[in-house]
């Protein structure tokens, strides 16, 4: 198969990424934005805040053949109650009212997009939202996972699509 193997649906500014343009992936996100965000650590007292995805689309509805990806980065928004406006909502980006409906569809297009074997790797963090309830939200069982974070609200959470069938059987 030509092209990449990765596939980051929602990278954001691709803050956790060692190579932010690693070349068997691509990235997705809904939104193109750059925001200045005040920052005291940084030098001149902010720091740029970059989301350029390599492609606009959105995770509830991926523009992608099934079984396309080796492995899968589902981040999504975790906000809820967080204004649009806000640094946080600038940083992660805020799901609608409709976010079960969303987080469902988009575990699903996760999913449909991953090979058979495939691994699926999940990040979510509890600021809003108990992962218990967004675990709810797919049939799928996790492998493994942990928390991290200083108040161990981040959670990392490994899935793998099961193999096709080779009898054709769902």
């Amino acid at each position: 198969m030509s092209g990449p193997i990765i596939l980051d649906a929602c990278c954001g500014s691709r803050m956790f990424w060692f190579d932010r343009q690693h070349p068997d992936a691509v990235y997705v996100d809904n939104r193109s934005e750059r925001h200045e965000l005040a920052d005291r650590s940084s030098a001149g007292g902010s720091r740029s805040l970059i989301i350029d995805p390599d492609l606009i689309a959105d995770f509830t509805g991926l523009p992608f053949a099934d079984d396309s990806f080796a492995l899968v980065v589902f981040d999504p928004p975790h906000l809820v109650r967080n204004g649009r406006s806000g640094w946080l909502a600038k940083k992660y980006g805020k799901l609608g009212a409709d976010w079960r409906d969303d987080l469902r569809a988009g575990f699903t297009e996760c999913f449909r997009v991953l090979r058979p074997e495939g691994v699926l790797v999940f990040k979510w963090n509890e600021h809003e939202v108990p992962v218990s309830q967004v675990l709810a939200l797919t049939d799928a069982k996790p492998l493994f996972g942990n928390r991290c974070g200083k108040t161990a609200k981040s959670h990392w959470i490994v899935f793998m699509k099961p193999a096709a069938d080779p009898t054709g059987a769902a």
